[in-house]
């Protein structure tokens, strides 16, 4: 018997298109019943509770109780950027379209990846990070750099507190449309906080899509990019 984490018992529950469908549909970090996530995947509710025991035994999934409905949600992080990530690579190795990703535009520019921002702002907010060093990055290693404390600071985010968090404070996590890193963590929820705490953008009700305003916008470019 091989030694190692048992790689293809996840990528079998991964791998079925009703189980894909319901964790895809859970990526904005929110909670849904076995009735919502049946009607994602397309499947009658005795299939989708199968399914849905499935994936708790295999830890990718966490169930809270409120009422008479049970709440189903990604287990964590690392579920969530396992997704994004598998979302890039069929992307990349499925049938081939014009651009890699979702084909909506704002889902494109912006969108929520479990708790942080993903999408081409996110992208190139991670970009100015390594450039100025914000944040250092070392192959898979991302961490906080020489003048990050300061930044992040004049911007209203204590990272003190954020690396008192059990999580990393910063991690990489390949965006599925760009095909190349965005800032996850604890530092990326505390950003995504911010943009939705001043107002700068707001989340539809039933989608990922994170919602600029026009003036958000510029208040977050001049924060975040500038």
């Amino acid at each position: 018997m091989k030694e190692g984490p048992d790689i293809a018992r996840i990528a079998s529950l991964v791998g079925d298109p009703a189980r894909a469908n319901m964790l895809t549909a859970l990526m904005d970090g929110g909670a849904l019943t076995a009735s919502e996530l049946a009607l994602e995947a397309g499947v009658s509710l005795p299939t989708a509770s199968s399914h849905l025991a499935k994936l708790m035994d295999g830890r990718l999934l966490t169930v809270a109780s409120q009422g008479r409905h049970r709440y189903y949600a990604l287990a964590g992080t690392e579920v969530a950027a396992m997704i994004e990530a598998i979302s890039g690579v069929a992307a990349h190795s499925g049938p081939q379209r014009a651009r890699p990703g979702p084909r909506d535009k704002s889902m494109r520019e912006a969108r929520v990846c479990y708790d942080h921002l993903a999408g081409d702002h996110a992208v190139a907010m991670f970009d100015r990070f390594v450039a100025e060093e914000i944040i250092v990055q070392n192959d898979d290693t991302v961490r906080l750099g020489p003048a990050g404390a300061g930044f992040f600071a004049a911007r209203g985010i204590d990272t003190s507190g954020l690396g008192a968090a059990r999580r990393p404070m910063c991690r990489a996590c390949l965006d599925w449309s760009v095909r190349r890193a965005h800032l996850a963590g604890s530092l990326g929820t505390a950003i995504l906080d911010k943009i939705i705490a001043e107002k700068w953008a707001r989340r539809p009700a039933g989608s990922r899509v994170v919602e600029f305003t026009p003036p958000g916008k510029r208040a977050f470019e001049k924060a975040f990019l500038a």
